[in-house]
This record gives structure tokens, sequence and C-alpha cells, in this order.
């Protein structure tokens, strides 16, 4: 009997020995699945299908496509190298995608400038000159007569790019700052201001940002659902390359990255040609262009898709213009870039 009992104590150690060594092995398995489950997950997400049309100008970038009065326009920021400007100096203009016709140029002597529109007016955010201190508005209801206004005057800073849009019961507005060092880090980087009326702004706290850690130039930015997104212009490896990317932010100081990222990056697409009143040398410069860069983007919607802007090129001086269309609605091509994240 006590060699029997004995005998069952070693085969009940012996079992309760191979669960123990068990129990890890299960929740090391556990694991894994779990992970791979989640990768799986993770790659059968897609980006929002942005179809690249081709380029549409050359000498052209700072732009944004937008709809006023039912009505497809994209507002441009005209350089003085463009070769069809004349005037010696930058302006601001709508031309009507329709029919390519431009209305009545404003803001001689302003740069890169941005549009919004909101109750059937337009908005047009613009720098005094470029790295400027001090963002102007101009304000229409029929895009021929302007009406200045002060929006903000930095002293010290280095401003470029802006980008308004609407958030619940506020206006944000998104600039690109390169100096101060301690406000910009490493430039660009992108800075907020807020407005109740379109007419007084209040600069948020410093903390507000995105990023001074890197090179993010911010581009255009808008609202959805208590998130704010930033489209902005990546530089990758030892500025080798520019990529578009997304971040999204409830504060504007904690950003979470779309996993999707990129936006847009460089193709063979961008070559195309989708302007056929476009010239012999224009088209010989685009064939001949080193293309290293997507940047710039700006887009509205109409009918229930994305019209885009972006700008393509060496990131030297040497830049075109390119339209593109997602098949959606804004909401979609927004919350389309972040599906991993549960909110």
């Amino acid at each position: 009997m006590m060699k029997f009992g004995y005998f069952l104590f070693k085969k009940k150690r012996s079992v309760v020995m191979n669960l123990k060594l068990l129990i890890p092995v299960y929740f090391l398995l556990t694991i894994v699945l779990s992970t791979c489950t989640n990768t799986s997950q993770k790659e059968s997400f897609k980006p929002p299908a942005i179809k690249k049309l081709g380029t549409i100008d050359t000498d052209l970038v700072e732009t944004s496509p937008v709809v006023f009065n039912g009505k497809l326009y994209r507002f441009e920021y005209v350089r003085t190298k463009y070769e069809h400007n004349k005037t010696n100096d930058s302006y601001l203009r709508f031309i009507d995608h329709e029919s390519g016709e431009a209305t009545p140029s404003f803001g001689k002597g302003f740069h890169l400038g941005s549009a919004f529109v909101f109750n059937d007016t337009a908005y047009v955010t613009a720098v005094d000159s470029w790295g400027g201190e001090h963002i102007a508005m101009f304000v229409s209801s029929d895009l021929v007569n302007w009406e200045q206004r002060s929006v903000l005057d930095l002293y010290g800073y280095k401003i470029y790019n802006t980008s308004l849009c609407k958030a619940d019961n506020r206006y944000v507005l998104m600039y690109e700052i390169g100096d101060p060092p301690e406000e910009a880090g490493q430039r660009f980087t992108a800075r907020f201001a807020i407005s109740k009326d379109l007419i007084n702004w209040k600069v948020t706290p410093p903390e507000c940002n995105y990023a001074k850690d890197r090179y993010t130039a911010p581009h255009a930015l808008r609202y959805l659902n208590g998130y704010y997104y930033d489209f902005f212009l990546e530089a990758k490896g030892d500025y080798e390359t520019y990529e578009t990317y997304v971040v999204r932010s409830r504060d504007l100081i904690q950003w979470e990255a779309s996993s999707l990222n990129p936006v847009l990056k460089a193709s063979d697409e961008d070559k195309k040609i989708a302007n056929p009143g476009l010239s012999a040398k224009q088209k010989q410069k685009i064939a001949e262009a080193n293309n290293l860069n997507n940047s710039d983007i700006d887009f509205c919607e109409l009918n229930g898709k994305l019209i885009i802007n972006y700008s393509w090129g060496d990131q030297l001086g040497t830049e075109f213009l390119a339209e593109a269309v997602y098949d959606g609605t804004l909401k979609e091509f927004l919350e389309g870039w972040f599906p991993d994240i549960e909110d």
C-alpha cells in the first residue's frame, strides 16, 4: 500500500509540475497569437485612396481648393518668379476651376496665403513677407472686393504658411514658424491662435505646437468631431526626401500619428500632364525635373469627393502644382487615416 501510495504521489506531483511548466507556455502562446492578430488587423487597414491626376502648373506652390457659392475655385499665391506674373511683385487671386478664369488680384506684396470659406464669405490669411512678423486676413463676399484685417503681430518671429479652420464655436489658425529658436525648436513648427469672431485673436500657450524636435512643416489644419488634424511635411533621412504626413489631437498638445502615413510621397504620377494648356517648355521642365517631394497639401469637399492640391519638385526652388482626388467625403478621408486608434 505504501508503494502504491508513493506511486500515486509521484504521479500527482508529476502532473502538477507539468501544469506549472505549461502555464507560462500558454501565456506566451496567447501573447504571440494576440500580437499576430493585431499585426494582421493593422495590415488589413488601407490608407484613403488618393488618385493623382498630374501637374496643372509650374512655379506655383501654396494653393487652396475651395467651394464658394457652389462653385469650385483654386486660391493661388502668385510668386514673383511665376512665368505669367508681370507685376514684379507677389499677389493673391482665385481661379475658376472649370473655366480657368482668374478673379481680380489682391493682397499685393503678401506671401504664402491660404483660403477658408464659411457662410458664403471667403477668408484669406497671408504674411507680409517671406518669414514675416505679421499675419493679415482678407475678407470678401464676392471675390472682387476685399477688406483687410490684422490678425497677429509677432515681433521676433518668422512666420510662413497659415491654415484656418472652424472648430465648434471658435476658429483656429495654424501658423508655421521658423524663429525664434526657443519657440520653433527645429524649424519648421506649427503654432496656433484662437478667435470667436475672426477679428480678435489670442495665441495659445507654447505647449500647443507640433513639433519642435524635428522638421515638421505644417500646411493644412482641419477639425472633425473633437479632433484637430494637422497635415504637414516630414523630412525623411538626412533631408533626402519630403513626404506629407498627418497627426491628430484633441487639445493641440498631445498628438497621435497615423499608422498609415505617409499621406503623399513622390511618384511618377506627379509628372502626368493634367493641364493640356501647358506649353512645350513647361512640359519639358516637368519631364526633366528631380522629384523628391510631395508637400503643401490642401483640399475641399465637393459633391461627395475631395479635390486635392499639392506641390512636388526638388525642394530647391524647382516646383510644380498638381491635382488629385479622393472618392469620398471629408469625414471619411480624415477618419480613414486613423482606423486602428480607438477614441
